[in-house]
């Protein structure tokens, strides 16, 4: 944590400085506060002769008399608050400058990591989990490093400051003020073990909770389609009550805190008042010298008490570092070889030899799996549900590793190519295009976004989407809504195909691209598909095996291994599954 807080700070040392001396100037004007009141007690009431560093400014005040004398000590109380505000002012601003810069800076490390990541990392881990992480952890890290961390530092210099001036004042007050400090210590260390284990479940109660929200806002449709709101409704209860209930177990730990430094305080404070008195009425020290004590007696016990209590904020910061880190340190980087080399252009050969692969070790959905695919063939994927069809295509642009086994492309295994050249080489159109926030052109082009306006309106039209873009109210530049709903799975899946169009890839992998479209959108669909195909290396996903009967060649994937292989004649010949599968789909 220490060195992901080092490297986070690092390019922010000059407003660290700044910071660091402005708290240095505001405690130091919070130690001389108090002495322009013992100059009133002392020298105006009592008749001392002043301290050199206020009886300069006495004749400044028109005389040298105890009513000047006093004006002097209103004026130092001003001076000493105005530069205290200053300090704090900037203390202020530029500490919250430092921690939203760093809470941006965080949110995109992070970020940038989930981009490295194989799928597999969401294979294992909830979207609405990894939110919560990106959103509330580093939303607390942002207001601790904004708020606390300024009293913190603050609290510190003062807690300090006072101390060496306590024991200048009066080493045996000090002295009563500094037995219970260790008491204090073991106490708020027990503590905050507590809490940070109670914060840890508070924070994963958050996650729960997102998650279930997302699924439900995400679901909608769904959950409406089968009247099953007051299902979602429960979930959210359940979770929102487990999350209130974890909040609360931690907020009565974290409670016990400032009563606790309240009692400490009262105690030495009427120590410190019984056995001033008793000097004062002695004629051993003087009753400003006691009040001065007394005001730096309270202002040492706050900054304990605010260090005590910011033991909460420290256990939450040390959970959203731990979630944090647990996203920048997981091992799903997708690994590039030092002597990775930038594939050229692509002729389009793939070739599997004896491919293994499992998403749990002790579960494998690929046993053996080998084949090979000639430049400009387009060979289809067919088998039973959850067969590893998708997974099969999944491995061709390392969205995930092998466990076993090599995958080549024109001759080359995958993992020597530069992993980035190398998808943009890949195609793709998947059963449910997704559509991100912005225009339709820029959704067109998301795949090469330097593509020219005509490079654009030509791949709409390659992929019969051009006829409704330009029906739409503002045309190319129409936004197209929340992941692409304002549209029909139709037309969405034609703007898959018009962004494969832009791409060019020589290499194209269709997922099943018109499993979810009905008889008139599928035959628009299909015309564009075919004119994408041409020329290209295709590997064609498909439930419905109207869409790969044209097919060079036909592989079917069955418990792990490739359980047939020809042209679709030569499979309904052959009366195995492909022949089982047509059967029940055509009879």
């Amino acid at each position: 944590m220490t060195r992901l807080i080092r490297d986070l700070l690092a390019p922010y040392r000059w407003r660290l400085a700044v910071i660091l001396v402005a708290m240095f100037v505001q405690t130091l004007m919070g130690l001389a506060a108090p002495w322009p009141l013992k100059v009133v007690i002392d020298d105006v009431i009592g008749g001392h002769p002043p301290p050199a560093w206020i009886a300069w400014m006495v004749p400044m005040m028109g005389a040298n008399t105890s009513i000047h004398l006093a004006a002097a000590a209103g004026v130092a109380t001003v001076v000493i608050a105005a530069i205290s505000g200053c300090a704090f002012y900037v203390a202020n601003y530029v500490t919250e400058s430092l921690g939203q810069w760093v809470a941006n800076d965080l949110r995109v490390r992070i970020f940038h990591r989930l981009q490295l990541f194989s799928l597999g990392f969401f294979d294992h881990n909830r979207v609405g989990a990894v939110l919560s992480t990106i959103m509330t952890d580093v939303q607390t890290i942002q207001s601790f490093a904004s708020v606390s961390t300024l009293n913190l530092v603050t609290d510190t210099f003062t807690i300090a400051g006072m101390v060496v001036v306590m024991f200048a004042l009066r080493w045996d007050f000090a002295l009563i003020a500094l037995t219970v400090m260790p008491f204090l210590a073991v106490f708020v260390f027990r503590v905050n073990g507590l809490i940070k284990n109670a914060t840890r479940e508070v924070r994963q109660r958050q996650a729960d909770l997102t998650s279930t929200l997302q699924q439900g806002l995400e679901g909608i449709e769904v959950v409406q389609a089968f009247d099953r709101q007051d299902l979602e409704e429960q979930h959210l209860i359940r979770a929102s009550t487990d999350t209130v209930t974890a909040w609360l177990k931690a907020r009565r730990v974290s409670s016990l805190l400032s009563p606790v430094v309240g009692l400490a305080v009262a105690v030495c404070t009427g120590v410190v008042l019984w056995r001033g008195s008793v000097l004062v009425l002695a004629g051993v020290t003087t009753v400003g010298t006691l009040t001065v004590f007394l005001a730096y007696l309270a202002k040492f016990f706050q900054p304990v008490r605010d260090v005590a209590v910011l033991t909460n904020s420290i256990a939450q910061v040390s959970v959203g570092f731990e979630r944090i880190r647990s996203i920048l340190e997981a091992d799903y980087v997708v690994p590039e070889r030092a002597d990775a080399i930038a594939p050229p252009p692509f002729a389009g050969e793939i070739e599997f030899d004896h491919v293994a692969f499992g998403y749990d070790p002790d579960l494998p959905v690929l046993r053996d799996i080998s084949f090979r695919i000639l430049p400009g063939q387009m060979v289809g994927i067919v088998g039973p549900t959850g067969s590893g069809k998708s997974t099969v295509v999944s491995l061709i642009p390392r969205f995930r590793d092998t466990d076993g086994g090599t995958i080549r492309i024109d001759g080359v295994d995958v993992c020597r190519y530069e992993l980035h050249p190398m998808r943009q080489q890949i195609g793709f159109v998947l059963q449910d295009t997704v559509l991100f926030r912005g225009t339709v052109r820029e959704n067109i082009a998301f795949g090469r976004p330097e593509a020219t306006d005509d490079e654009i309106v030509e791949a709409a039209r390659l992929a019969n989407a051009d006829e409704f873009i330009v029906r739409m109210p503002a045309g190319y530049d129409s936004p197209v809504g929340e992941r692409g709903h304002t549209l029909s799975g139709g037309q969405r899946q034609r703007i898959g195909i018009a962004r494969a169009f832009i791409r060019n890839s020589p290499i194209l992998i269709l997922d099943e691209p018109t499993a979810a479209l009905d008889a008139e959108s599928e035959e628009a669909v299909i015309d564009g598909l075919t004119r994408l195909m041409k020329g290209r290396t295709v590997l064609v996903i498909a439930h419905r095996l109207s869409t790969i009967r044209r097919a060079d060649r036909i592989l079917v994937v069955k418990d792990g291994v490739i359980a047939e292989d020809g042209t679709h004649d030569e499979l309904l010949t052959l009366g195995g599954v492909y022949a089982d599968l047509h059967r029940i789909q055509y009879s």
